[in-house]
């Protein structure tokens, strides 16, 4: 009786389980919510790829600058100066603070240049190969540590300089002074002129090896960053230090490919045989990078529920940037706000590129110094192409994102007789940064609020609350938008 009353109770389950049903539209939000998750998945890597490509024209702009519109401004602000008076200067400055920028620039890259000439990149290559796989490894991660070390201190130095070289006379000065200051700014692009020489030299044992296997561990390198991005916490604004990063790191990296097929076309007589014997690993390199950048900002908008669009807003703020470097009110070179957004500084990249093509190019006669002269003349008409249809961009960009009328916003200056000071939110050498940079800290802050979203005005009690405890930490006064991201200290690191 017992196995009879079972058969009836399990031919009931069996027949609901196999004939009920549910109704989706019960809980129509949640599902919507997901298929838009993944259209936005979708929509990551044309999106991504046109802020890449974006970002990756506004470097070659800046990388350009110096090879080609650099040296005539220097030129034109030597003859300005051979060119004066020797007398009624009537207290007028010898040069503008522009032109005295540029001639520091100019010595730098002189001096870094014929400090080069004392490095054997040849006995360097060698040394670098003669070490195991897992050294080179460990190696190659260091220098990457040491990159963004020397790229987030180095413009800081640089800019330290120029302010040193053209503060006014009539203002207290608390400086070292320009010679060291000078001093302090040669060494470091010549030691970062090395740095990433050494990156180059192990990037070429990789490509030189017969197994490729230090290659494809490199490559898997960038796998791992995945792995420390996408499952943390990330707001509108630490995304794009982000991004800003993953430009400037996709640009190096071209760089390098391109010194490593300069070094062996070199070694192999420029045969076009091995030529296409290297673009294989060179393609697979560039693949591997926007493989990684594609799927770490797939789920990081993914996991912190960040709409697509943020993307067209981030290419408006580096559009806007460029514009405002262009007018008359300017406190920054273009060159320079690119470096102090993004981190990209080309100075010692620069260096060395010069260094690799002297080395590997033979210049004699007079054929070859033609060539050279066209060749200059098509840089000089590429940056300026380069220049006008980014500018047109930006236009449109900063036109689409309502942003004209901050293009007219005169930029904070500080009180007269005092020193600007991280605290005191304002300076007189910085455009548009009027909130604290983002940092990390022990006690482990709450994140800051959307950027794009419009926020109360702060009361005085939010005002004065010293962010000890943590219900004080939110009366923080939130970014108002991604101008207000600190470019001039942050430099473009990334926030992990």
């Amino acid at each position: 009786q017992q196995v009879l009353s079972i058969y009836p109770s399990l031919a009931r389950f069996m027949c609901a389980e196999l004939t009920r049903g549910y109704f989706l539209e019960h809980n129509e939000a949640k599902y919507t919510e997901r298929r838009e998750r993944v259209y936005t998945c979708m929509r990551i890597p044309r999106e991504l790829e046109k802020l890449m490509i974006f970002g990756f024209f506004l470097c070659l702009d800046a990388f350009l600058y110096v090879f080609t519109l650099l040296p005539l401004r220097v030129l034109l602000a030597l003859l300005h100066l051979l060119t004066l008076p020797c007398c009624n200067l009537g207290g007028l400055r010898l040069l503008q603070p522009a032109q005295v920028c540029d001639i520091m620039k100019g010595l730098i890259m002189v001096l870094c240049y014929s400090m080069m000439h004392y490095v054997d990149y040849s006995m360097m290559y060698h040394l670098i190969r003669g070490q195991s796989v897992i050294k080179l490894y460990i190696i190659y991660n260091m220098l990457q540590v040491a990159d963004r070390l020397f790229s987030s201190f180095g413009q800081d130095i640089l800019d330290a300089l120029y302010w040193t070289a053209t503060e006014p006379k009539e203002r207290k000065r608390d400086s070292i002074g320009v010679i060291p200051h000078f001093i302090m700014a040669v060494f470091y692009v010549f030691l970062h002129a090395i740095l990433i020489m050494v990156q180059a030299s192990t990037l070429n044992v990789a490509f030189n090896s017969h197994n490729k296997s230090l290659l494809t561990i490199m490559m898997s390198n960038n796998f791992v960053e995945i792995k420390g991005s996408v499952f943390k916490k990330f707001e509108k604004n630490n995304l794009f230090q982000m991004s800003n990063s993953d430009i400037k790191e996709r640009f190096t990296s071209y760089v390098l490919l391109l010194i490593v097929c300069l070094r062996n076309m070199e070694q192999f007589s420029w045969s076009p045989d091995h030529l296409w014997v290297l673009l294989p690993d060179v393609f697979m390199v560039i693949a591997s990078e926007i493989a990684v950048d594609v799927i770490k900002h797939a789920f990081i908008t993914k996991f912190n529920e960040i709409t697509a669009d943020v993307y067209s807003e981030y290419r408006a703020s580096l559009a806007f940037d460029l514009i405002s470097c262009r007018q008359k009110n300017a406190c920054t070179d273009y060159s320079d706000s690119v470096a102090r957004r993004m981190g990209f500084i080309p100075l010692p990249l620069a260096v060395l590129l010069i260094r690799v093509v002297m080395s590997s190019v033979n210049v004699q006669g007079a054929l070859s110094y033609s060539c050279v002269s066209l060749f200059y003349m098509g840089m000089v008409t590429l940056k300026v192409l380069n220049s006008i249809v980014l500018l047109g961009k930006s236009c449109v960009y900063v036109k689409r994102a309502n942003m004209e009328d901050k293009l007219f916003e005169k930029p904070p200056t500080a009180a007269p007789g005092k020193t600007p000071s991280r605290t005191s939110k304002t300076s007189s050498d910085t455009y548009a940064e009027t909130v604290a940079p983002l940092s990390t800290s022990s006690t482990s802050p709450e994140p800051d609020p959307d950027p794009l979203t419009p926020s109360p005005p702060a009361t005085p009690e939010q005002s004065v609350g010293d962010g000890t405890e943590g219900t004080e930490l939110k009366h923080r006064t939130p970014k108002k938008d991604l101008l207000d991201v600190d470019r001039f200290t942050i430099c473009g690191n990334r926030i992990d």
